[in-house]
């Protein structure tokens, strides 16, 4: 099968992943082998290809936000057959028996292993999942319109939940790529008004276009205080005007799951309050679910950019240097 494989870790400019044949996956008795149809881009999968987090497998076939058609169901699975349309997202296994799990808080378990750093993804024709955590997909969605919201939703979900910004409140978006274009999205629709700090002006006016109430610089002054904000650009100094920007009793949401060093915090200007700062790891499979549930209600429309897998080098460099509006989205099968 057809496949974008990466055997090293390097900075995406060197251009890591080569396209190569490779023998297709044979699922365990509780997995679903599924031909994929499109594999949405991630800001995580520069992360692992560029050595940002710790080692994964290697050689790795990238890619966590799969939708595509089960094509063989092991023996032991039961609630999808051949043809149904699945996605597959970045958690893929838990241990389901330590506290973490116990608890509802699977996305802490510290057996967790994800999709396409421990275990080849969706850069290719065919992978693997154990059913259990493949979700079905509403029909409100198109194949494209539903590969972002596996993690740049999912993601943005729990960061709003994190940042507790209650209906009709206001919100706050630091950066403004795949994720916050979907939170963005699922915000409007509870009410929320929401004000988009990003360096680039494009993603301004495409935020101001999708019905932000006010988009500028990251260090620019925000019009009103902030019942809470999600920082989504990796950069830990726009986590101060962050912090700023809330009003007090107000919370900011780390939703990266790599940040470069946050500065010094001055207590009095950025903590004092009861301000709080808190990060996001990964999702549960619950998150996943009611995300789907809600987009298909909304109905959620992500803007997507379009490239042939063979061109994953490609679409992760635009990814990168902040040439893509919305999310990009690599076709498999045409």
């Amino acid at each position: 099968m057809r496949a974008m494989l990466a055997d090293r870790t390097a900075p995406i400019a060197e251009r890591p992943l080569t396209a190569v044949e490779i023998e297709r996956p044979v699922p365990r008795p509780d997995e679903l082998l599924i031909r994929v149809s499109v594999c949405a881009v991630c800001r995580t999968d520069l992360h692992v290809l560029e050595g940002d987090l710790a080692p994964g497998k290697l050689p790795i076939v990238p890619g966590h936000q799969v939708v595509g058609v089960v094509e063989q169901a092991g023996p032991e699975c039961s609630r999808f057959r051949p043809g149904d349309r699945v996605g597959i997202a970045w958690l893929r296994h838990t241990c389901g028996s330590c506290a973490d799990c116990r608890r509802g808080s699977e996305n802490l378990c510290a057996g967790s292993r994800y999709t396409g750093y421990h275990a080849d993804g969706g850069y290719a024709e065919f992978t693997v999942v154990a059913e259990e955590f493949a979700y079905a997909i509403p029909d409100a969605f198109s194949d494209e319109e539903a590969a972002p919201l596996l993690c740049a939703g999912i993601i943005g979900f729990r960061a709003l939940s994190r940042a507790e910004v209650p209906p009709n409140g206001r919100l706050g978006l630091y950066g403004f790529g795949s994720s916050a274009h979907v939170v963005l999205q699922l915000a409007r629709h509870r009410g929320c008004a929401v004000y988009v700090a990003t360096r680039r002006e494009g993603h301004r006016a495409l935020a101001r276009r999708m019905g932000a109430n006010w988009a500028g610089g990251p260090h620019d002054r925000v019009p009103e205080p902030l019942d809470g904000a999600i920082v989504f650009a990796p950069a830990g100094e726009v986590v101060l005007p962050a912090l700023e920007s809330v009003r007090p009793g107000g919370t900011v949401a780390l939703a990266g799951i790599h940040m470069s060093d946050i500065p010094a915090l001055d207590y009095e200007r950025h903590l004092f309050h009861e301000k709080s700062l808190r990060s996001v790891e990964a999702n549960t499979r619950e998150d996943g679910r009611a995300l789907l549930e809600e987009a298909a209600r909304v109905p959620l429309r992500p803007e997507v950019t379009t490239y042939p897998l063979e061109r994953a080098n490609d679409a992760l460099i635009d990814l990168k240097h902040g040439r893509i509006d919305g999310s990009a989205i690599l076709r498999v099968q045409s």
